[in-house]
């Protein structure tokens, strides 16, 4: 059976791992993940069968999402060309366990230039203490730039900043705030709103929830 990547898995041969400000003890990056059986590279169209949508469940709600319905949103994110979702692959159990999405947004500013926005980051609770958070961060971080990025942005909560300051992303004092809207919540709006100041928390969870981002040179 063929198999489709959602984007060039060459990219990711070009990622300079020494780049970053993020430590790695011992060093290991996408090409040497470090494990003979761990694979970093883009989504497939056969991930279905792999556990991608049982992985992002452990980070949030997925739904009954069926094999068309998958195959379809993934041929719309390879035909728009925008979204570089990246796994981590056990190949002895050919299961995913680890996942990050890089979502290029396209702007007039900075000369027309691109902005990467970080989604979706989750790690299989049983494969702690392999660096693997840090590893596929970082990854589609490096990505980010490759591909002109002017910056790279992302929402977290308070006790993540710390990890993400570790890998060069910075939280913008009187600019970090995140603000939402949500339209699955029944027929009223939800405006959720979070502040920068520390130990708030926001209306739906009791976590606040930062903006951190990482400048890329010009």
């Amino acid at each position: 059976m063929q198999e489709t990547y959602l984007y060039d898995p060459s990219l990711l041969l070009k990622l300079d791992f020494h780049r970053t400000p993020a430590t790695f003890k011992p060093f290991i990056s996408a090409t040497n993940p470090g494990e003979p059986w761990m694979k970093v590279r883009p989504l497939k169209d056969t991930d279905y069968d792999r556990g991608f949508l049982q992985l992002l469940s452990q980070l949030t709600h997925v739904g009954n999402v069926n094999r068309t319905q998958f195959l379809t949103r993934f041929s719309q994110m390879k035909a728009s060309g925008d979204y570089f979702v990246t796994v981590i692959e056990d190949t002895r159990k050919n299961e995913i366990i680890g996942a990050a999405s890089l979502v290029i947004e396209r702007k007039f500013i900075h000369n027309c230039s691109v902005r990467g926005r970080l989604e979706d980051v989750v790690v299989n609770d049983t494969y702690r203490g392999k660096q693997l958070g840090k590893l596929i961060v970082v990854t589609v971080s490096l990505l980010a730039e490759e591909l002109g990025c002017y910056k790279m942005s992302l929402d977290c909560k308070d006790k993540l900043i710390k990890f993400y300051e570790s890998l060069g992303y910075v939280l913008l004092p009187g600019n970090s705030n995140s603000m939402t809207i949500r339209y699955d919540e029944g027929t009223t709006l939800k405006r959720n709103t979070t502040s920068a100041m520390a130990g708030s928390s926001s209306a739906a969870g009791g976590d606040s929830c930062q903006t951190v981002s990482l400048e890329f040179a010009s």
